[in-house]
């Protein structure tokens, strides 16, 4: 099992913020470190000092950090388009020397497109340009040095590109698909994906969500499924005493977080995550919210790291 750390910037945190987190996970030893790809905060915080751009933030990281892979939990589909944002990750990677992982989602969060004059348009069209989106991006990767690539899509038509540049993974970055749809999301990670990610359901869902996408690899003929992730929120503490301090912090309470993440002693914690093995999950985002404790990062290092 593979521990991730998995922040959600737009609550508030600058670049500097996001630096000292990447290099704490991987002095620690966590295998790779996420954020969210968002513009606007969510709940009651005050999310100063603003949103940071996930893939500007993931530049800076590729050059100051060494091993830990990096990528997003999700890039909207809605937010750019997919020639450019082929570039972007490609030239990323490149940076990085070839540590990144591409997750890409549909936008769902109608506020920040508000806010920031990005066109919202309805659940079916978001899908259609995510698809096409997922064919332009991953062809534009794999089409050879010295060929051009086109598309005739609906929402997105290219003719005669260069393809370039390439990303350093080859044939391309992992691609990471999520999401708990029963007919569309299925059939796309079975088409698309590298990692299907069932975020922030409890294990029975995930459960019915790999099954859903096993299904689909196996009538498109695909002979092994997706790498199967989840994303839980997680609040550690040695007692109950410090367990009730951090969920204090990101404003939330304990038994809900019992019941809805990973919360409580390390015992507790990998118990639970043992029960996620048991249903295929290889991987696990820990979505940290308080981004100024680092204390809680060394105690999951040191105290439930190595028994997963």
């Amino acid at each position: 099992m593979k521990l991730r750390i998995f922040t959600e910037p737009q609550q508030g945190a600058d670049y500097d913020t996001l630096l000292r987190i990447a290099r704490a996970a991987e002095e620690l030893g966590f295998d790779a470190f996420f954020r969210s790809d968002h513009y606007l905060k969510m709940g009651d915080v005050s999310g100063l000092p603003g949103p940071t751009d996930a893939w500007i933030t993931l530049a800076g990281l590729a050059r100051e950090t060494t091993r830990i892979r990096l990528g997003t939990l999700m890039t909207a589909a809605t937010f750019r388009a997919p020639g450019p944002l082929a570039v972007s990750v490609a030239q990323v990677d490149d940076m990085s020397g070839g540590r990144i992982e591409f997750g890409l989602g549909t936008g769902w969060f109608e506020d920040e497109h508000t806010a920031y004059g990005i066109p919202f348009p309805s659940v079916k069209e978001r899908f259609d340009r995510f698809e096409e989106q997922l064919e332009v991006i991953t062809g534009l990767w794999a089409t050879p040095p010295g060929e051009t690539f086109g598309y005739q899509g609906t929402h997105y038509r290219l003719s005669g590109s260069p393809a370039l540049p390439k990303p350093a993974q080859r044939p391309r970055p992992p691609v990471l698909i999520g999401g708990n749809g029963k007919k569309r999301t299925p059939r796309l990670a079975a088409r698309h994906a590298d990692e299907f990610n069932a975020a922030f359901v409890d294990v029975a869902a995930s459960s019915a969500a790999f099954d859903r996408v096993r299904e689909a690899s196996a009538a498109l003929g695909r002979p092994r499924p997706p790498v199967f992730s989840v994303a839980q929120i997680v609040i550690a503490g040695r007692d109950e005493g410090e367990i009730a301090k951090r969920a204090a912090a990101v404003g939330r309470e304990v038994a809900e977080l019992r019941a809805n993440g990973l919360a409580g002693t390390p015992a507790e914690i990998i118990d639970k995550i043992g029960r996620f093995a048991e249903v295929g999950t290889e991987r696990v985002y820990l979505q940290c919210l308080d981004l100024s404790d680092l204390d809680h990062l060394e105690l999951i290092a040191s105290e439930i790291l190595p028994h997963v």
